[in-house]
């Protein structure tokens, strides 16, 4: 891992650390960004001066993972000898978190008008993520029996985003939501697939509240200092 990847988890893990993390922040932050009202998401702070009507593209960075502490712990003090979670069964579904993250921002961006693009570029942000407090309820890894998992949801994690203009690198916006995955009536077998829908499900949601915030920005539905 690259060492500004883990300062950034570092930073982030620390910014929503506790529950009350968007309750306790301050109007204004240290970096200059003003607090949004009645933003869908659970923070946003956006710099009063920006103008998100200017970008039609982004470069979209690969998200930094990190479960919830002790997540690994907790999972196997519960399970089997042949379905205990490795640090290489981690290391796997963090890539695969990543993975899903950059197909569903990509193909959301894209579907919104958006295009993503490698170069910087006057009329491009950078979008940069970070998945945190990631709890999988019950992962479901290789093991030589065929034993099943019913669970009433399937986890929970945080999404952690800043937007950068890409030409002077300026900070625009930092946003953070929570959320929990649907909870069922009746228990639900956990597999792989429906973990990987419950994960695409969430992901959707927080790429589809971006695109319809920089679309009432582009529309002129909103002030520029609102984001």
């Amino acid at each position: 891992m690259e060492r500004k990847q883990l300062i950034f988890g570092l930073i982030a893990c620390a910014m929503t650390q506790s529950a009350g993390w968007a309750a306790d922040e301050p109007e204004l932050t240290h970096d200059g960004l003003t607090r949004v009202e009645d933003s869908p998401a659970d923070a946003v702070y956006v710099l009063p001066e920006a103008d998100f009507a200017v970008y039609d593209s982004f470069i979209v960075l690969e998200p930094y993972v990190a479960f919830r502490r002790n997540w690994q712990r907790d999972v196997n003090r519960a399970a089997s000898l042949s379905r205990r979670i490795s640090d290489a069964d981690m290391e796997q579904m963090k890539s695969q978190m990543s993975e899903l993250f950059m197909e569903v921002f990509v193909e959301q961006l894209e579907s919104g008008g958006f295009s993503v693009v490698d170069e910087p570029g006057e009329n491009v942000m950078i979008l940069r993520p970070a998945i945190l407090n990631l709890d999988i309820t019950a992962p479901d890894v290789s093991s030589a029996g065929r034993s099943r998992t019913y669970v009433a949801n399937a986890g929970s994690g945080s999404l952690f985003i800043e937007l950068y203009d890409s030409v002077t690198g300026q900070i625009l916006a930092r946003a953070v939501d929570s959320r929990r995955a649907r909870s069922w009536p009746t228990f639900q077998w956990a597999t792989s697939v429906s973990n990987r829908a419950e994960a695409r499900q969430a992901l959707d949601a927080w790429a589809g509240m971006l695109v319809e915030r920089l679309d009432a920005v582009r529309e002129g539905g909103e002030s520029e200092d609102r984001g």
